[in-house]
């Protein structure tokens, strides 16, 4: 029995020394970056986009060009609110996500979280017209980047 107890306790000193050897020192940046594969779903990969790593967070965040402000003049201009919406006077806001790629162009539009009557549709629609993005960057390279918005849906004077 006491045997058994040592080897155990040696053996989990060996892994935990061995982690602590393999782990990376912060901030070097040669290391390389793993991120975790993308969740896999029972509906099909419509995609035509390589399925690389996917980043959550990054050294610099993907832009809009013209920042978050002029993304959002361009939803406001862009938008046209549903008429089941505005007959239901449904309001709130869609949480929306989408994969900024390596050249800004925006793939993988999803709703998180939607609000119905037609808003959840027009917000796919809206973001997919969208210029393309300044892309993330990670390590001084242009990356993929998941991104999450709400976009807001208020009527107003109707």
């Amino acid at each position: 029995m006491k045997k058994t107890f040592i080897t155990i306790i040696a053996l989990a000193a060996f892994t935990i020394a061995k982690a602590q050897q393999s782990t990376p020192k912060n901030g070097d940046p040669n290391v390389e970056i793993t991120i975790d594969a993308p969740i896999k779903t029972d509906a099909p990969d419509t995609s035509s986009v390589n399925r690389s790593k996917i980043f959550t967070a990054v050294e610099m965040e993907p832009s809009f060009p013209g920042g978050v402000d002029r993304f959002y003049q361009f939803l406001q201009y862009n938008v046209k609110y549903p008429a089941e919406a505005v007959k239901y006077k449904v309001q709130g806001k869609v949480f929306i996500s989408f994969v900024v790629e390596r050249d800004g162009s925006l793939t993988d539009i999803k709703i998180l979280r939607g609000i119905g009557s037609g808003c959840d549709e027009e917000a796919v629609r809206v973001v997919s017209i969208s210029p393309k993005w300044k892309p993330g960057i990670q390590n001084g390279r242009p990356v993929r980047v998941q991104y999450t918005m709400p976009i807001s849906f208020t009527l107003t004077g109707r």
